[in-house]
């Protein structure tokens, strides 16, 4: 396909993979990660899906004023001088810290688990939510799905992680949850009452488990034991993708308002211009919904996910 000339003059472009056919914005973290930031940070962005990776390899990456930056800890520190966004500005050096720590842990090790039970022990149904159109459409999706199996094994086994055998590594992924449930607790957001960039990373990771892995061990443990992980999820994604539903939505996470409002729904859009205040498709033509407000007009600060709903849930095992 020949490529097109992006013109980034004042605006962020976002390259990143193709959506999903289930509904879910990415199946990779640090996408899903990246333009959650984005939506958290207000900035206006424009997502591209041309699948092309950056210089560095890396997916996604961004261009901006002709700048291109991969590596979404390089792409926030970037925006964070240029536009001047902070997400962090309500923590202390101490919490930078705990942060950063928790970042890395997603990032560097968690992140890893996740990959081995996607495109290993969970790659037929991996295979059914890529979106690959035309006539050798399953022949393609099967070969790519191969050859990214074979590049996680191998890249995990260069990391050690996939050194040890799959209860080995399961283990250290209930380990990482754990860890995220313990110290989220019954905090609206990993950090406290208010966003931080972490929760960009952190929910770039959980939503892999709840939305994308389904009947594997990480899914039956945030739906299940951890459910506090999985309100947290709900709860970001009602606030920031308003478009973003999902076939199994369970009442359980959600309230009944917004239960209601999840029944008629338009699918993400794939190449459209995003703001928090409009969002625009690739025609130009507006599109009525923002994240300020759901389906049915109300605010989804009002319909957040309450700590009170989990503990009653727990009140009543």
């Amino acid at each position: 396909r020949k490529e097109q000339e992006v013109d980034s003059k004042d605006a962020i472009i976002l390259h990143q993979f193709s959506r999903p056919n289930n509904g879910v914005p990415s199946l990779s973290p640090f996408c899903l990660k990246m333009e959650t930031y984005l939506r958290m940070a207000d900035l206006p962005y424009q997502n591209y899906f041309d699948g092309k990776l950056s210089p560095q390899g890396k997916m996604p990456w961004i261009e901006y004023n002709h700048k291109k930056v991969s590596g979404t800890e390089f792409i926030i520190d970037f925006l964070e001088e240029k536009l001047g966004v902070n997400l962090n500005k309500n923590l202390g050096p101490r919490e930078r810290a705990v942060s950063r720590a928790v970042t890395k842990m997603v990032e560097e090790h968690f992140y890893w688990t996740l990959a081995y039970c996607q495109w290993v022990e969970n790659l037929h149904e991996t295979q059914k939510m890529i979106s690959v159109y035309g006539p050798l459409s399953d022949l393609l999706k099967w070969i790519l799905c191969h050859l990214t199996k074979g590049i996680v094994k191998r890249e995990m086994y260069g990391h050690g992680i996939g050194r040890f055998s799959e209860e080995e590594m399961y283990t250290l992924m209930e380990k990482d949850m754990r860890t995220l449930a313990s110290l989220l607790g019954d905090k609206k957001y990993i950090m406290g009452p208010n966003l931080s960039t972490v929760d960009a990373t952190v929910f770039g990771h959980l939503a892999q488990a709840m939305w994308t892995l389904p009947g594997t061990r990480p899914e039956r443990l945030i739906k299940g034991e951890l459910i506090n992980l999985a309100m947290y999820c709900e709860r970001i994604r009602r606030k920031f993708w308003p478009e973003w539903h999902h076939d199994d939505d369970n009442t359980l996470y959600e309230s009944e308002e917004s239960s209601e409002a999840s029944k008629t729904h338009s699918p993400l859009q794939d190449f459209s211009f995003y703001s928090r205040t409009e969002t625009f498709d690739e025609e130009g033509n507006s599109i009525s919904h923002t994240p300020d407000t759901d389906y049915t007009g109300h605010s989804l600060f009002d319909s957040d996910v309450d700590m009170d709903d989990y503990r009653d849930h727990e009140q009543c095992k």
